[in-house]
C-alpha cells in the first residue's frame, strides 16, 4: 500500500545543503512538514532552504546542534517536540567525510567519525520510534543515508567507510526491532554531487563516464529514493542503491 506523507512531519539531519537539503525539498514537495538540522551550514544556506520548503506550501523549520554529542542530539528532539510534537520519518543524512590512510587515523578522528555517522542516527532512531508510538495510526518510518563504504573497503576514507558499513548493520536491527510500526531503510548515494574540495568539471565528467549508465545524478534523485521508501508500507530493511550502477564496478 502506498501512504499518502502529506501533512506528516519529516526530520532531516543535515538538512539545510547538499543531499540533505535535496532530500528536505522532495519531501516538501509531496506535502511533507520538514525540520531540517544543521550544525556548520551558514544562515544564507538555513534561510534560502527553510524559504523553499515554505514556498512549497508546507511548514519549515530548523534547528542547529552538534550532533557529535548527545546533548545536540537532544535538543534537535526538543525542537521537534515543541515546534511539531510529532514526527512520521527520520532521514539521518548529517555525516563527516573524513579521508587519510589507516595507520594516519587518529583517535580524535575515529571518534568523532563514528560519534555523527553511527551514534547520532542510533540515539535518533530511538527517540523518534518512541515519539512515532504517538503517531495515530502509530509507526513511521527511518531511512539511514549510507555510501559505497557498506559495499566494500574504503581505503581511502577507512575510518567514514567504517561507520557506515555499521549504519548498514544498525538499519537492518533497527528493521526488525522497531517492526511492524516502524520501518527502517538505507539508501547508498553515488555520484550525485561533485566534492567540496574543489573539484572541476572533467574529473566529474569522467566519474560519470565510468558508470554503467554512463552518466552522474543530482541530489532530487536521492530524494526522490526517499520518498518512494517513505510511502511504500511494505519495504523494509531494504539498501537502495542510487549510484548510477558504482556498486557494480
Amino acid at each position: 500500500m502506498r501512504l499518502d506523507l502529506s501533512e506528516q512531519v519529516a526530520l532531516v539531519t543535515g538538512g539545510a545543503h547538499r543531499v540533505g537539503r535535496a532530500i528536505a525539498l522532495e519531501l516538501a514537495r509531496v506535502g511533507m512538514h520538514v525540520l531540517i538540522h544543521y550544525n556548520s551550514s551558514t544562515p544564507d544556506q538555513v534561510r534560502d532552504t527553510l524559504q523553499e520548503i515554505k514556498s512549497l506550501g508546507v511548514d519549515g523549520f530548523a534547528v542547529q546542534a552538534d550532533l557529535s554529542q548527545p546533548e545536540g542530539v537532544q535538543s534537535v528532539m526538543d525542537a521537534l517536540r515543541a515546534h511539531f510534537g510529532r514526527v512520521h520519518l527520520l532521514v539521518n543524512s548529517a555525516s563527516v567525510f573524513p579521508s587519510g590512510h589507516l595507520l594516519d587515523v587518529t583517535l580524535e578522528s575515529w571518534d568523532l567519525t563514528l560519534e555523527v555517522n553511527l551514534r547520532a542516527p542510533f540515539l535518533l532512531s530511538q527517540a523518534c520510534a518512541r515519539l512515532m508510538q504517538h503517531n495515530t495510526p502509530p509507526g513511521g518510518c527511518i531511512v539511514n543515508i549510507l555510501d559505497m563504504g557498506v559495499d566494500r573497503p574504503w581505503l581511502k576514507r577507512p575510518h567514514h567507510g567504517v561507520s557506515k558499513a555499521a549504519l548498514w548493520s544498525l538499519t537492518q536491527v533497527s528493521a526488525l526491532s522497531l517492526a511492524p510500526d516502524v520501518r527502517v531503510n538505507g539508501v547508498v548515494p553515488g555520484p550525485v554531487m561533485k566534492t567540496n574540495d574543489g573539484m572541476d568539471d572533467e574529473t566529474w565528467r569522467k566519474m560519470g563516464e565510468a558508470l554503467p549508465l554512463k552518466r552522474t545524478g543530482e541530489g532530487a534523485d536521492v530524494g526522490r529514493a526517499v520518498v518512494f521508501l517513505a510511502s511504500e508500507s511494505f519495504i523494509t530493511g531494504a539498501l537502495l542503491h542510487v549510484n548510477g550502477g558504482e556498486h557494480l564496478t
